[in-house]
C-alpha cells in the first residue's frame, strides 16, 4: 500500500493518524488543509483544488488526511487503501472541542498561518464544531459504503482509539488488515 487516504469525520484524528502512517511506512504525508486553504481562511477555488490534488495524487506514494467531496473521484481512482476513522460521535466531538480550545488559548497557527478564534469556533456558521454536527452522519455513511462495496479501494474501518493503535502497530510488518 503506497497511496493511502485517511478519512473520517471532523475531529476524528485524521491528520494525526495520516502523519503516523506516513512515518511508520516511510511515505510522504500531505496535509490537505494546507493545500485547500489560503491565509485568511480563504478557500482555494474548486478547480485550483482539483489541479493541486491531481498533481499530488500523480505520484507513486502518499498519505493524505482528507477526501473533500469536490475531488473524491480523483482520490478514489488512485488510492490503494482507505483508512476510515469510524469513531463514536462523542470521541470525535471531544477531540475536536479539546483541540479547538487548545489552538485558541495557545494561539497555535494552523494551515497556512490561519488561527482559530472564539468567534470562528463557536459563533460562526463555518465553525468546525457546527460542521462536525452537520456532516457526521453523511461522512460515516460514506466510509461504510466504501467498505461494503468492491467498487472502491480496500477500506479498513477503525471504530475506537484502541483499534487505531492495534492496527497502526501492525502496519509496516505486513499488509494492512482489518482491525479485528
Amino acid at each position: 500500500m503506497q497511496r493511502i487516504l485517511v478519512y473520517g469525520v471532523t475531529g476524528s484524528g485524521k491528520s494525526t493518524l495520516a502523519a503516523r502512517i506516513g512515518e511508520r511506512l516511510g511515505l510522504p504525508y500531505h496535509s490537505i488543509d494546507d493545500l485547500t486553504w489560503k491565509p485568511g481562511w480563504v478557500a482555494r477555488p474548486e478547480q485550483e483544488q482539483r489541479d493541486l490534488i491531481r498533481e499530488l495524487l500523480a505520484s507513486d506514494a502518499w498519505v493524505i488526511d482528507a477526501g473533500y467531496a469536490m475531488w473524491h473521484d480523483l482520490v478514489l481512482e488512485r488510492a490503494d487503501l482507505i483508512v476510515g476513522l469510524d469513531l463514536p460521535r462523542w470521541v470525535s466531538w471531544t477531540r475536536l472541542l479539546r483541540r479547538t480550545v487548545r489552538h485558541i488559548v495557545h494561539r497555535t497557527p494552523i494551515c497556512n498561518g490561519n488561527y482559530e478564534t472564539w468567534r470562528l469556533a463557536f459563533f460562526d456558521r463555518e465553525s468546525l464544531l457546527y460542521f462536525h454536527v452537520k456532516s457526521f452522519a453523511r461522512k460515516r455513511a460514506r466510509m461504510r459504503r466504501w467498505q461494503a462495496s468492491p467498487d472502491f479501494p480496500e477500506t479498513v474501518l477503525l471504530r475506537s482509539p484502541a483499534e487505531v493503535e492495534r492496527w497502526l502497530s501492525g502496519i509496516g510488518h505486513r499488509r494492512p488488515l482489518s482491525p479485528g
